[in-house]
């Protein structure tokens, strides 16, 4: 994200709007975090740090759901593609409902067979520490990026919303928001970080209504007055609602190819991410899970479809040529689209309160989100390899909490200082590079384990081993890494990979390297005890919660 987001820059507001801001600000934000706090875990147990006890009702957990499925990253983003590519960026806004489409087929085998994280699913297959290892360092090359590209961006626009510029502001801001993140998430636990997703969730779609509702009122309530503004603010009103703006700078097959590729990696990424399958564990039964994702659908589904409407409004009142100006990945959209609807640089009382309002959902959406992702990289190092690799599940819940507690804090003291050291780097591909892995590696692997009797441990440690390597080196040898202006590295030139989406690829070569794996596999234990697709020799230990209460 640009530094360049000028919301609440000097000039932008006046004083006393941002003070007012900012008192506001404080207002809302401080108890919900006490609220997140003390809404922690009274004992110390597993089942209640990890899964909240399992005793989510289905809207409640929708939600929560829709708060882990709306991050700052795709509330920003997909309101500026909408703003900037028109008929592409409403496409990109569709994969996101279109994904839950996908946790709805996962959903219930997923939690009738889960346990407290992905490890616990892909033992059921494959027992043993190899599993459980290769899992957690999947995870983590998931949650990390994602935590550093959140964070990094949290801290930019925290200090534009207050009126703040400069490296040092957004350092700062980085410190301070991921402390909040690892209080929360220590003392917090799943049901802090549940408090504070359906609070996120309440608080981000009332602004986004609010903030449709005064659009759509300047507009004397047209979509169609609306969307023809927004092609004439667009600077290519021909193109606008066509598709193919997104990759418009590439030749035809690889922007086409790009654009395909990057639905592909919404769709399937996001389905698939640690901390959204770790959030279908706090439902009671697999029933309770799917119905649950059926309520998020709609939830994320009247989100996207404001988020569009903030777009269109974004390109005629602003300009896509601003927006792009002021950050060329137009994730500004919607705090300079706000600062238009209050009034500009001397908003009246209701506009100053409109700002408010949009400055702690975007706070609280980074906040949660954080949180979310945090636990879930926590209860991989915890879970899976603490107790389950290294202790062989010979400790006491207790110990475990406290290891989870312990993690949680150093995963956010990493993520901090990542994100401090890489901020002004154009670190977003990261994102992209992180649902790819998910895509490519937790995807296969879990379509194989819960659908498929023949796979092997052989095929699993292929899949999340071989996945991820493919996945990586080629978002390394891709534009986005290397040899091109926006680039990561834009001196260097290691782009010999074309495109800027690796899903076509990866995603294909993650399930047939668990293919191929599992045949290994089986040909490897021919002629021993084990049957064809069940995993043979000596089973690891599997503590359940019936263990854990004796």
């Amino acid at each position: 994200m640009s530094p360049r987001i000028l919301l609440a820059a000097p000039g932008a507001l006046d004083s006393d709007t941002q003070a007012f801001v900012l008192v506001g600000f404080l207002t809302l934000i401080v108890p919900i975090l006490f609220i997140c706090v003390l809404s922690g875990p009274e004992s110390d147990r597993i089942n209640d740090f990890y899964t909240a006890g399992r005793g989510l009702k289905p809207l409640r957990g929708a939600l929560v759901l829709s708060g882990v499925y709306l991050p700052a990253a795709a509330v920003l983003g997909t309101t500026g593609s909408v703003a900037v590519f028109g008929y592409d960026g409403l496409f990109i806004a569709l994969c996101t409902v279109l994904s839950l489409g996908v946790l709805l087929l996962l959903a219930r085998p997923l939690r009738e067979r889960g346990g407290y994280t992905l490890g616990d699913t892909f033992a059921l297959r494959a027992p043993g520490p190899g599993a459980r290892i290769a899992t957690a360092v999947v995870t983590l090359s998931v949650c990390v990026p994602v935590l550093v590209v959140q964070l990094s961006g949290a801290g930019v626009t925290t200090t534009a919303l207050l009126g703040m510029t400069g490296p040092g502001a957004e350092k700062t801001a980085i410190v301070m928001i991921g402390a909040l993140v690892v209080c929360a998430t220590v003392f917090g636990g799943m049901r802090g970080t549940i408090v504070i997703q359906m609070i996120k969730t309440v608080v981000l779609l009332g602004s986004a209504l609010t903030v449709a509702a005064v659009l759509l009122h300047r507009f004397h309530w047209s979509a169609d007055s609306l969307i023809d503004a927004a092609r004439e603010g667009s600077g290519r009103p021909a193109g606008y609602m066509r598709p193919g703006l997104r990759y418009a700078a590439s030749n035809d097959p690889a922007g086409t190819l790009d654009f395909i590729g990057l639905m592909i990696t919404i769709v399937l990424g996001v389905a698939c991410l640690p901390h959204v399958a770790m959030q279908l564990s706090t439902a009671p039964d697999g029933a309770t899970a799917r119905r649950t994702v059926r309520h998020s659908i709609g939830i994320v589904g009247a989100f996207c479809l404001t988020t569009a409407l903030m777009g269109f409004a974004g390109a005629a009142l602003i300009g896509a040529p601003a927006i792009v100006a002021a950050d060329p990945g137009g994730n500004s959209t919607l705090l300079l689209l706000t600062g238009e609807l209050a009034g500009g640089s001397s908003p009246q009382t209701n506009g100053a309160l409109l700002v408010v309002l949009v400055s702690c959902a975007v706070f609280l959406t980074t906040l949660a989100a954080v949180a979310s992702i945090t636990l879930a990289a926590a209860g991989a190092i915890a879970h899976d390899l603490y107790t389950k690799a290294l202790r062989r599940g010979c400790t006491t819940e207790g110990r475990e909490v406290a290891a989870a507690r312990l993690t949680s804090t150093g995963v956010g003291i990493l993520s901090i200082v990542l994100a401090v050291w890489v901020q002004g780097w154009n670190v977003l591909f990261l994102t992209t590079m992180s649902l790819a892995v998910a895509a490519s590696c937790l995807l296969p692997a879990l379509v194989y384990s819960l659908f498929w009797s023949g796979y092997t441990r052989t095929g699993l440690l292929c899949t999340l081993y071989g996945g991820l390597g493919c996945t990586v080196g080629l978002q390394i040898s891709s534009p986005v890494f290397s040899g091109t202006p926006l680039a990561l590295f834009p001196e260097r030139h290691l782009d010999w990979f074309p495109l800027e989406t690796v899903v076509l690829v990866s995603v294909p070569a993650g399930f047939l390297f668990g293919w191929l794996g599992s045949g290994a596999g089986r040909r490897g234990r021919k002629g021993g005890r084990g049957r064809p697709g069940q995993p043979s020799g000596r089973r690891e230990p599997r503590t359940t919660e019936a263990d854990w209460a004796t």
